[in-house]
C-alpha cells in the first residue's frame, strides 16, 4: 500500500484555511511547521497548556497525506480557491510506500549517555557499557525519553547530588524516568506523581521493566489534604513540566520540601526563568544551576524559616 504526500509553502495568514481545505478535499492528515526549520532563519514560537501562542509561521511549510489514486493537482486548485489565493501555489508530491514503522521508529532512538555511570537504553538496544546504571526505557505515551534537554539536565542534576538515602519526590513524573534514576542512584524512597492516568501506568511498566523494588517506588495521581498540600514531604523535590505549571504548583511544591531540602525545577525557557525564580524565591535559595539550549534547570535549597 502507498500514499501521496504533498507539501506547499503559504503564509501565516493563509497556512489554515488551506489546512483545512485540504482535509475537506480528501487528506489524510494535514500539519503546518516552519519552512525554515533547522536553519538560521527558523521561526521560533513558544507556548504552553492554557496560554498557546496563536501564532503561526510567516513562511510555513504545509504537508497534507492523501491517497495514491488522489488528483492532487486538482485538490491544490479547489484548496486554493477556498482559501482565497489570486493562484495555486506551487507544490511537492511524493509517493510515500508502505513501511516496517516499528522498525523505522525504533531506529531513530539510540542509547544516550548522560554521565559516565548513567546511560538511557532503548530495550531493543544492547547497553553500551554493561557496568552503567543503564535505564531501559522506550518511546511511549507519556513524555521523558531522555531525548529532550530537560530531562537529561534533570537527569545530570540527580546524578550529582543524589548521595543516598533520600526520599525523592517527581511531581509531574511522565515516563518515571526521573523517579527511577533516582531510586537506583540510592534513593531510599521514590514518589512519582502525574495528573494523567496514562503516565501513571507507563511510569509502573518503566520501573517494572527496570527492576525497581516496589516497596521504594510508588506512581499515583496527586493525594491533596483538606488543606490543599501534598500528603508528601521529601527531601529532594523535582518537577519537570513547564513554566506557567510550575508557577501555579510553587506554594504545594513548596509545602513538599523539607526545610533544608532541595527542590529542582526544569521545562523552562531561558526568557521564563527570572518570572520562576522570582516565584520560587518566597521558599528557597535558588539559581540558574545548568543550561542546554533554549532550557534551563533552576535548583534551591529550602529556607528553615
Amino acid at each position: 500500500m502507498s500514499w501521496l504526500n504533498l507539501s506547499l509553502h503559504a503564509s501565516a495568514y493563509h497556512a489554515e484555511c488551506l489546512s483545512d481545505a485540504l482535509l475537506e478535499l480528501g487528506a489524510l492528515s494535514v500539519d503546518i511547521n516552519d519552512a525554515h526549520a533547522g536553519t538560521a532563519a527558523e521561526q521560533p514560537l513558544f507556548g504552553e497548556p492554557g496560554s498557546p501562542s496563536g501564532e503561526i509561521w510567516a513562511d510555513a511549510k504545509i504537508t497534507a497525506l492523501f491517497a495514491a489514486d488522489a488528483e492532487i493537482a486538482g485538490i491544490v486548485r479547489a484548496a486554493a480557491a477556498a482559501a482565497g489565493l489570486d493562484a495555486p501555489p506551487e507544490f511537492v508530491v511524493q509517493k510515500v510506500e508502505e513501511q516496517d514503522w516499528v522498525r523505522l521508529t525504533q531506529a531513530q532512538f539510540a542509547p544516550i549517555q548522560i554521565s559516565e555511570r548513567l546511560w538511557i537504553v532503548p530495550s531493543w538496544h544492547t547497553a553500551p557499557d554493561s557496568a552503567a546504571l543503564n535505564l531501559i526505557l522506550d518511546p511511549g505515551l507519556a513524555f521523558g525519553t531522555g531525548s529532550h534537554p530537560t530531562t537529561r539536565l534533570c537527569l545530570s542534576w540527580l546524578d550529582r547530588h543524589v548521595e543516598g538515602g533520600e526520599t525523592v519526590l517527581d511531581y509531574g513524573c511522565g515516563s518515571g524516568i526521573l523517579a527511577i534514576a533516582a531510586l537506583k542512584l540510592g534513593a531510599a524512597r521514590v514518589i512519582g506523581i502525574d495528573i494523567d492516568p496514562q503516565a501513571i501506568a507507563a511510569s509502573r511498566d518503566n520501573a517494572g521493566r527496570n527492576d525497581c523494588d516496589a516497596r521504594k517506588i510508588s506512581f499515583d495521581t496527586p493525594q491533596v489534604s483538606a488543606g490543599g498540600t501534598l500528603n508528601e514531604v521529601a527531601d529532594i523535590v523535582v518537577a519537570n513540566i513547564l513554566a506557567n505549571p510550575l508557577i501555579v504548583l510553587a506554594p504545594i511544591l513548596a509545602q513538599a520540601t523539607r526545610p533544608g531540602g532541595q527542590i529542582v525545577l526544569s521545562g523552562i525557557l531561558v526568557e521564563q526563568s527570572a518570572d520562576v525564580l522570582r516565584v520560587y524565591q518566597q521558599w528557597f535559595e535558588m539559581c540558574l544551576a545548568e543550561q542546554e539550549g533554549d532550557w534551563v534547570l533552576l535548583a534551591g535549597k529550602k529556607l528553615n524559616s
